[in-house]
């Protein structure tokens, strides 16, 4: 369940409205609940099939929270949008300068936790960690095709 790691990676472009949309949230676990609403509403006022909607909004709820439980972050930030006409990216910022690998590890069947990375890794095209330019921590990034 490795990553994709890029060398030039394709982050979102921060600066066009239309094609993306961006949240910054303090590292709280009710912070994980507030971007899956907000990227929800953004998701459905872009018209995409609600199989891709909900798709994504976990996808970026499990992003988000392994920000919030696995960093020492302060912030997180929350972005969508479309890198091509038919790539949507997710992506989650956080603040950890460790360069610390993502957490592993094997979830036993009475586990409540353990998991997103597996569910990123099947329902995402492409994810992968790269050095956010936006924070100076990671930017943990998953591609759907829309």
């Amino acid at each position: 369940m490795s990553p994709h790691l890029t060398s030039s990676p394709q982050l979102l472009d921060v600066a066009n409205p239309d094609r993306t949309h961006w949240i910054e949230l303090p590292a709280h676990r009710s912070s994980v609940r507030v971007a899956r609403r907000s990227m929800g509403a953004r998701l459905t006022a872009w018209r995409l099939p609600a199989a891709l909607c909900e798709d994504a909004v976990l996808l970026l709820s499990e992003l988000a929270t392994n920000a919030v439980r696995h960093t020492l972050s302060a912030r997180i930030l929350c972005g969508i949008g479309f890198v091509s006409d038919v790539c949507l990216r997710l992506e989650v910022h956080d603040h950890d300068y460790s360069g610390s690998e993502l957490p592993r590890r094997e979830a036993g069947p009475e586990d409540e936790g353990g998991r997103g990375l597996l569910l990123v890794e099947q329902l995402a095209d492409a994810w992968g960690v790269d050095r956010s330019r936006l924070t100076g921590g990671n930017a943990v990034w998953a591609n759907l095709t829309a």
